[in-house]
């Protein structure tokens, strides 16, 4: 029995609220359970120094925890002056998982930066990110788009992402913290609609898990990564 009651196979309850953030070009507020993560896509005229004159575009995302997203209060990184090492293997997780689904020579010399921000925190912050991520990237080309700047959303398919591990020696989809914490083996799938891989992480916790066990997982992150994706189209179709 997993402590949330839900069977090895099922998500937590989804959501996505597009156009949460009034000023951002696209926005979603993504909802995995009580884990929340709030994402907002600026676009900027400008590209990195070392792209200007190639005529392509690029993302870039930024993720942070708000301090009392967990159960006791974290200092913000900008008071320590430096961000961690997870914060920014998160990021950099971010935008390689859009970057991989988006046409980089399809919207020209535009920068757009990904605000990936934890207002609660209960496990898999990093798969909800990538996943709402998505919306508010294609949001941001809808917005493009309505502006004139671009005749065709840039992306070749849709991507999210989902966390599975090993819990009492079964093999669950999604995990929650209480799950994430007491794991054996825990792993994060970045998978496109087609369920093409982007990136995997994966960890133990105790002893190594076979391949069986890893194949069990993928299996699960297939399924899971179908799921997200048939909702991020409804997300998509409602607004």
């Amino acid at each position: 029995m997993r402590p949330s009651g839900r069977t090895a196979n099922q998500l937590r309850p989804v959501s996505f609220e597009l156009g949460f953030a009034k000023h951002a070009e696209g926005s979603c507020l993504v909802k995995f359970g009580d884990t929340h993560v709030l994402c907002t896509a600026s676009v900027e005229e400008r590209v990195p120094p070392w792209m200007r004159g190639t005529g392509k575009g690029w993302v870039s995302a930024e993720y942070g925890m708000l301090p009392r997203a967990t159960n006791t209060r974290t200092d913000r990184e900008a008071a320590r002056g430096k961000q961690s090492g997870r914060t920014q293997e998160i990021q950099r997780l971010i935008g390689r998982a859009l970057r991989a689904v988006t046409k980089m020579d399809g919207f020209g010399e535009v920068q757009i930066r990904l605000d990936c921000d934890v207002l609660q925190a209960d496990g898999g912050t990093r798969t909800a990110s990538i996943t709402g991520a998505y919306l508010a990237l294609h949001r941001a080309f809808e917005t493009m788009i309505g502006m004139g700047l671009i005749t065709e959303i840039p992306m070749s398919e849709p991507v999210a992402a989902v966390s599975c591990g090993l819990y009492k020696g079964t093999a669950v989809l999604d995990l929650d913290y209480a799950e994430d914490s007491n794991a054996q083996a825990d792993a994060n799938f970045v998978l496109t609609g087609s369920n093409k891989i982007v990136e995997v992480q994966g960890t133990a916790e105790e002893d190594p898990f076979t391949a069986n066990e890893f194949q069990a997982l993928m299996n699960l992150a297939q399924k899971g990564v179908t799921e997200l994706v048939a909702l991020q189209k409804d997300a998509l179709a409602q607004q």
